[in-house]
């Protein structure tokens, strides 16, 4: 098996913990590259998505703390309109701060609990 990489280490630990205490209950993932921001909130029992929102939209700003609290708001309301209240975040591999926890903050005021 080859040697993991610090980032795939994170994602393995973050993904076993979010494992044990999900109790069935969505997973809001987040990803993140150097131009876009990405969330989707998973049905893993079924795996499906049942919501997404990124940064890719025409006239969004670039992938700054600013789009990842608007992509925030925007999976926490088409959360809402899916019928989902509750969400266990999965923030993968990234560190908590900076544009993946302004997605957080954004998502947690515009009503997504986690």
């Amino acid at each position: 098996m080859p040697k993991l990489s610090l980032f795939d280490r994170r994602r393995q630990r973050v993904r076993t913990a979010l494992k044990a205490r999900s109790g069935g209950r969505p997973r809001l993932s987040v990803h993140r590259s150097g131009r876009h921001i990405y969330a989707q909130i998973i049905d893993d029992a079924a795996g499906k998505t049942l919501a997404a929102a990124s940064t890719l939209v025409k006239g969004q700003i670039g992938a700054n703390i600013d789009a990842a609290a608007q992509v925030g708001k925007d999976i926490a309301e088409r959360a809402k309109a899916a019928g989902i209240t509750t969400v266990v975040f999965d923030r993968g591999g990234f560190l908590f701060h900076g544009r993946v926890k302004a997605l957080a903050d954004a998502a947690r005021e515009h009503g997504l609990e986690f």
